[in-house]
């Protein structure tokens, strides 16, 4: 059984639109006829095709996306989109043709044309980094909503248009699926949105026909080098998102060492955030130029509560319902791209006084899932070491107790990484569980056999079980813990499937460790 794929959100009352005017705008050679022709959607997939659809044949690993040209057609299609290679292949499918020499390069740039996503857009936010674009995203949208706004959201987790949500399929959906939803959410009268950048997406072409109002950086570290050659060229893939074509303004956290170098290669208006005192190994510590300042002033299990400092005496004290500094930066960093967007920091503080803080959900993220008996049982979506070694310290800091942590890897990511997550994860409980994550299609005893070797050469005496599957593994973390202690499961956070050889099998880490508790005696 495969867990649902998440629909693709478009716009309900499409306007039609001339392919002949399309191809004359753009100065785009085409094979047959265009006459009398309207398109109405844009998309690189047969599942999703509606009747009025451009496809777009994409050259893939394997295949090449107009070999499904003529299944296209029978799914209502009136038109290709693609390279000379696909229309050689597609050649039979009796479809007209719109030649480019990379469909990916001009995806975006023609679904902002279809869609009509450069007219009346609703304001626009970027957020980009390793650690802390879905909370970012997620407190900028709360932030927002509590200024009166209908908002919109595109995230790792969810996609939001005002009330409606649907699970997300990717962290940035591709540019077609981008502008189908930002379409739908201006018919929705959204007014502001949130989007969560991944450096894929940039890299991948998934945001082009954008212009952000505001970008937000949030920090950089180990991750994704299954997809960049090295650290650094992970860092490159950021940058274009900080150029006059992508973004009008940013805000740059200095609470990474990479914050400054951001800061030297962006070529926009910018402002710069950081925490104070400094983070250990922060770029914020040697510039005397930073901007806004963030302090915490208290930590409680329900809530951080800091202080933003910025420009011209201004300041303001909230609240962010989540544990650790690092919520902190996340909100404080929300509302300063507010501000660059044009809000006034007064107007945003009172809106947040009269509902005491800032009001936001975020699905997965350091989520606590028990009740009021027993163990504290958090589910988090960290998979780094950053993220890791943060959470812990946050956790560490409302436990009376031990801390346990529960984790297990991605299969067929980044495998670099794996070393250093189980060290940090061993430095930072006082018992480790090593389980399964999303095997996808790599072994996952090799998977685990990586974490605990690296755990065990790091700290030979430390108390750990290796156990299989993870629904075993969050029992066996249950029967370990007692009333004062937490458990922290990280990896699988607001996700509800396992990635098991290319299944997406149904499975939700807040229903099992619910479920664990439950057996094992301790009210919800």
């Amino acid at each position: 059984m495969s867990a649902r794929i998440p629909p693709v959100l478009r716009p309900e009352h499409p306007s039609a639109r001339s392919l002949g005017q399309l191809a004359s705008e753009f100065g785009l050679e085409h094979i047959g006829s265009l006459d009398g022709i309207e398109i109405t959607g844009v998309t690189l997939s047969t599942g999703d095709l509606h009747p009025g659809d451009l496809y777009v044949g994409m050259p893939g690993a394997h295949r090449h996306g107009a070999e499904f040209a003529a299944q296209a057609k029978e799914g209502g299609a009136v038109a290709l989109l693609t390279d000379a290679k696909g229309a050689e292949i597609a050649q039979e499918s009796g479809l007209p043709v719109i030649l480019v020499d990379s469909p990916r390069a001009a995806l975006g740039d023609v679904s902002a044309w279809v869609y009509r996503t450069t007219e009346h857009m609703p304001l626009l936010f970027a957020v980009t980094g390793t650690n802390g674009k879905t909370s970012t995203s997620y407190l900028l949208e709360g932030i927002l909503k509590q200024m009166g706004l209908v908002t919109g959201l595109s995230s790792t987790a969810e996609r939001h248009i005002g009330d409606l949500t649907v699970v997300s399929r990717l962290t940035t959906p591709e540019a077609s699926e981008m502008h189908a939803l930002l379409a739908r959410m201006r018919e929705s009268e959204v007014r502001a949105v949130a989007v969560e950048v991944s450096a894929q997406a940039l890299s991948r072409n998934r945001v082009d026909g954008l212009v952000f109002d505001v970008a937000g950086f949030t920090n950089l570290s180990h991750d994704h080098l299954d997809d960049y050659a090295d650290m650094e060229a992970y860092f490159q893939a950021k940058l274009p998102l900080f150029q006059p074509d992508r973004a009008k303004r940013a805000v740059i956290s200095l609470d990474s060492p990479y914050g400054q170098r951001v800061v030297e290669s962006a070529r926009i208006p910018l402002t710069t955030i950081a925490m104070t005192p400094p983070v250990d190994g922060s770029a914020a510590a040697d510039a005397n130029d930073v901007e806004w300042t963030v302090e915490v002033l208290d930590e409680r299990a329900a809530y951080t509560e800091f202080r933003l400092s910025g420009p011209e005496g201004r300041s303001l004290v909230t609240r962010v319902p989540m544990i650790g500094w690092h919520m902190a930066a996340d909100a404080a960093l929300a509302i300063v791209m507010m501000v660059e967007a044009g809000f006034e920091l007064e107007a945003i503080g009172q809106a947040l006084d009269e509902d005491g803080g800032i009001v936001a959900y975020l699905p997965g993220r350091t989520e606590r899932v028990s009740g009021d008996r027993g163990p504290s049982v958090f589910v988090d979506f960290g998979h780094s070491p950053d993220a890791f070694l943060n959470t812990l310290k946050a956790v560490r800091r409302f436990t009376p107790g031990k801390v346990i942590m529960l984790f297990g890897a991605d299969g067929d990511r980044d495998t670099t990484k794996r070393p250093e997550m189980a060290r940090v994860a061993a430095a930072g409980s006082d018992i480790l569980v090593i389980t399964d994550h999303h095997p996808r299609f790599e072994d996952p005893d090799s998977i685990r056999k990586t974490l605990v070797d690296s755990a065990r050469e790091a700290y030979p005496d430390h108390e750990l079980y290796e156990v299989s599957p993870p629904e075993a593994a969050i029992r066996k973390a249950v029967e370990l813990a007692g009333e004062g202690d937490s458990i922290l499961w990280a990896g699988p956070g607001h996700q509800d499937y396992r990635d098991i050889r290319g299944v997406r099998t149904p499975y939700s880490a807040r229903e099992e460790a619910r479920a664990a508790l439950r057996e094992a005696g301790w009210a919800e």
